[in-house]
């Protein structure tokens, strides 16, 4: 029997050259909305509402009683309670809520997913990383790994986390794939040196200078916050892992 097929898209700009239709797309923005996503669901919200657009981040926050939060450049987004922060959610405040999350990146990607017919949609992050591996192994079908990148632009935190996944369950798909290759050569030369290494990329030197190290910290850190986040009729509700 055929094994499935496993691709890593590097940018969202290359989504469309794929074909996705029945494949799990897993939406990947390490710094830092995936990451955040999964420790808001993983200490108890109800759902995680994804929108691009900040006025509709405020409506749905009307809507449904739910938190809005938000950042552009560091900083939370006027006329939004909260910023990007995974610290920003423990469960004494997050548990039970709704979060209405917007972002630019990511968020922009988990649509053009749905649009381009993915047949199941989930996020991942190093904090979720066991969760997202032992779901696409259980779901035996295939599997576009997606960076959302930044404003287009390859960026390598989220090839790294694209990396991690195929050094686990690399055995079980048929890659013919050379940004999948990359992406789990890079994994491989530096995942002993995760926290030195994620100090050389352009996300860390954008956010660092907001004080957000310990965030950007987080979120190379294995297994934190370890759900499965899936995307169900416009929320992202947490799906237990094996």
């Amino acid at each position: 029997m055929s094994k499935p097929t496993l691709h890593t898209v590097i940018s969202p700009r290359l989504l469309d050259i794929y074909d996705i239709t029945n494949s799990v797309v897993v939406v990947i923005d390490v710094f830092r909305a995936t990451s955040t996503i999964a420790t808001a669901l993983y200490n108890g919200a109800a759902r995680v509402i994804p929108v691009d657009s900040v006025e509709q981040c405020i409506q749905l926050g009307k809507t449904t009683g739910g938190i809005t939060a938000g950042e552009r450049d560091g900083k939370v987004i006027e006329g939004l309670g909260f910023g990007n922060s995974p610290a920003e959610y423990p469960r004494s405040f997050i548990e039970g809520k709704t979060l209405v999350l917007t972002t630019t990146n990511g968020t922009r990607l988990l649509h053009k997913a749905l649009n381009c017919g993915a047949s199941e949609v989930i996020t991942g992050s190093f904090p979720n990383l066991s969760a997202v591996c032992n779901h696409l192994l259980q779901q035996n079908r295939n599997v576009v790994l997606g960076c959302s990148a930044w404003k287009d632009r390859f960026n390598l935190e989220d090839a790294l986390f694209a990396g991690a996944v195929i050094d686990r369950i690399q055995e079980h798909f048929t890659i013919h794939c050379d940004s999948s290759l990359m992406a789990a050569d890079l994994y491989s030369l530096h995942k002993n040196d995760m926290q030195q290494f994620i100090r050389r990329t352009t996300h860390w030197h954008r956010l660092a200078s907001y004080g957000l190290e310990k965030d950007l910290e987080y979120c190379v850190s294995p297994d934190v916050a370890n759900v499965l986040p899936v995307y169900k009729n416009g929320d992202l509700v947490c799906s237990q892992p094996a």
